[in-house]
């Protein structure tokens, strides 16, 4: 008896719209534990395995830390010195989540990892709803025709919301971006509720949620948090002729609850700190950042042409052809179809305001891309949805998606090519001169590869059988495997060598330091140590300044009642560019490329 695909394609046909269209209690039971599935293994699964990571991702640890420890809640310190770059609710979650927990890496990561989950679980609902892949569809099917796409509107863009390269990696960082991204992707949801919900008493409640959502957007991550939202609101209203609506939207009871959230914060800590806290705050970190390059930042006005296929990793290849298929420039038709139908118009629309406001900043960096990210989930969410829809119908694929599946296909092999010469680019780092060793040894990139290519042969096999609407599940179970068989993995190598030495140099430096004596880092700033020590170091970074800056401590410890002595924390090639040789210092111990060691003061003559 020879195997016959066609009848094992077949046989899945008629088992998996039962699957993910089941109704009452087994269709929520079928729902969460696919919700668990893809949240668990995008950001739950060994969450705190590994250190906090240097630079940033300490910096709010410590700062939440100290907001425990000192009981002011209101101004941020890190390392003794005021930190004005975040508003506080990042540092609240995760002082909250260390008395629950204590003070660990997964009490840092807490907030994130629910961030980016409770904003999947809302996308999910959101789709289930009013995921309709075209909006004619509420009248040309069936209403059972028109669940179902929902429903696999809703699994297959929850999915993707979560399983993307960045969310992943930012739902996994103790830093305030997905919280921000889980924040305001929230009230844009909410928003899409209020205005597509027939009941006007249910609409003014999700209006409430959208304002109460987009207050905590500005306490994670400032005022950009209500003016991304509002862009995005205005320019959607805009486009389907719908600016009545702002009085539905109860602009001055709304504008009254965000006040309520937003500003007793804003008001005590100006009261606290006055001008300093205005300048930095609202002058360099938003408006600078805007308006000119801060911190070298810097990048080409086409940067984030390049930053979103990356950052939507592995499903971008179909973001082109899901915007297209939404024929966005028929704006009449749009116009003519019910509210409920624009979600797709929606996500399209805050793709755009999110790419366009960031493009036209200054300042770039990759995580300002976060925020359109479930934007993009949905979209794409929505093609996968109508290709099933498609299918059933008969309907011939268009040129521009087989395209993309070919695309898609050389995506694969080229992600199986690059994981296999991975370690070659590996190695420049001087903390990790190890790394690409131990990750090539591991076997790890061998089967990152493997699986990358069986994506690419299966992908290639449903196309040729013309069933390319499985291509998003052979890449899902592809990406699944990658990230459980490699992507962790390499993690925990990257750990062992990057993070895990400063960990072991801050035990050390508890057992051995004397009362009062200072820590010196020289030649580099890593944060990390301020947490694991929960000690202040002093940081000489520039090694021009190191000498003056020595002499300058030394004379102060060599005086009466003071500890004679200073530790020493550096790498051999840093020490000697900043001047310090070997016999001016004892060795106490070493880890990694760091070396610990002990200066003695020089009592000054009199």
């Amino acid at each position: 008896m020879s195997f016959k695909p066609e009848r094992l394609i077949q046989s899945l046909q008629q088992s998996l719209p039962q699957f993910w269209a089941g109704s009452g209690i087994w269709g929520i039971l079928w729902a969460a534990l696919w919700l668990a599935l893809v949240t668990g293994a995008a950001v739950w699964l060994q969450l705190g395995s590994t250190g906090l990571l240097d630079e940033t991702e300490p910096l709010f640890a410590e700062a939440a830390r100290q907001m425990q420890l000192t009981g002011d809640w209101v101004t941020p310190y890190f390392n003794g010195a005021t930190r004005f770059d975040k508003p506080p609710l990042i540092y609240w979650l995760m002082a909250i989540c260390y008395q629950l927990l204590g003070v660990n890496e997964w009490a840092v990561r807490l907030p994130s990892a629910l961030s980016a989950t409770l904003l999947t679980l809302f996308g999910f609902w959101t789709l289930r709803r009013f995921g309709l892949p075209r909006p004619d569809a509420a009248l040309n099917t069936s209403p059972d025709a028109a669940d179902q796409s929902r429903r696999r509107s809703a699994w297959i863009g929850a999915a993707l919301m979560v399983l993307n390269l960045q969310t992943m990696a930012w739902g996994r960082i103790g830093v305030s971006d997905m919280l921000l991204s889980g924040c305001m992707g929230g009230a844009l949801l909410a928003f899409f509720w209020g205005y597509a919900l027939p009941n006007r008493a249910q609409a003014g409640r999700w209006y409430g949620a959208m304002y109460g959502l987009s207050g905590l957007a500005v306490l994670a991550k400032g005022p950009i948090g209500a003016l991304l939202p509002g862009l995005i609101i205005l320019a959607f209203l805009l486009y389907t002729n719908s600016l009545s609506l702002l009085r539905e939207m109860k602009l001055l009871r709304g504008g009254l609850l965000f006040g309520l959230i937003t500003l007793p914060w804003y008001i005590l800590v100006i009261r606290a700190n006055g001008e300093a806290y205005i300048e930095s705050f609202f002058g360099y970190h938003n408006l600078e950042r805007f308006t000119r390059v801060v911190n070298s930042h810097w990048a080409p006005f086409w940067f984030y042409l390049a930053v979103v296929p990356i950052a939507f990793l592995p499903w971008s290849v179909y973001l082109p052809v899901a915007i297209a298929r939404l024929r966005f420039w028929r704006i009449r038709d749009w116009r003519a179809q019910p509210r409920s139908t624009h979600l797709g118009l929606f996500a399209l629309i805050w793709f755009a305001v999110v790419f366009g406001f960031f493009t036209m900043a200054a300042t770039k960096l990759p995580s300002y891309m976060l925020p359109l990210l479930p934007a993009a989930a949905i979209l794409v969410g929505l093609f996968w949805s109508d290709q099933y829809a498609g299918f059933a119908a008969n309907l011939p694929a268009s040129r521009a998606i087989r395209i993309s599946h070919w695309v898609n296909i050389g995506l694969a092999l080229l992600l199986a090519g690059a994981v296999w010469l991975s370690p070659n680019w590996m190695g420049n780092e001087p903390e990790m001169p190890q790394l690409a060793e131990q990750v090539q040894q591991s076997g790890l990139v061998l089967w990152g590869g493997i699986i990358w290519l069986t994506v690419a042969i299966a992908a290639l096999i449903l196309l040729l059988l013309r069933q390319s609407r499985w291509i998003w599940s052979v890449q899902l179970a592809g990406w699944l495997l990658f990230l459980l068989v490699t992507l962790l993995p390499v993690m925990s190598i990257i750990d062992t060598q990057r993070q895990l030495p400063l960990r072991q140099l801050a035990q050390t430096i508890l057992q051995v330091q004397q009362p009062e004596e200072p820590v010196v880092m020289i030649g580099y700033r890593k944060p990390s140590l301020v947490f694991y020590t929960q000690r202040p170091i002093i940081y000489i970074a520039a090694p021009s300044e190191v000498s003056e800056r020595l002499t300058k401590l030394k004379r102060r410890l060599a005086r009466p009642n003071q500890p004679g002595s200073l530790l020493l924390i550096g790498r051999p090639t840093k020490l000697r560019e900043a001047g310090i040789t070997p016999d001016q210092y004892q060795i106490i111990a070493e880890a990694g490329v760091h070396r610990l060691a002990r200066m003695q003061a020089t009592p000054q003559p009199r």
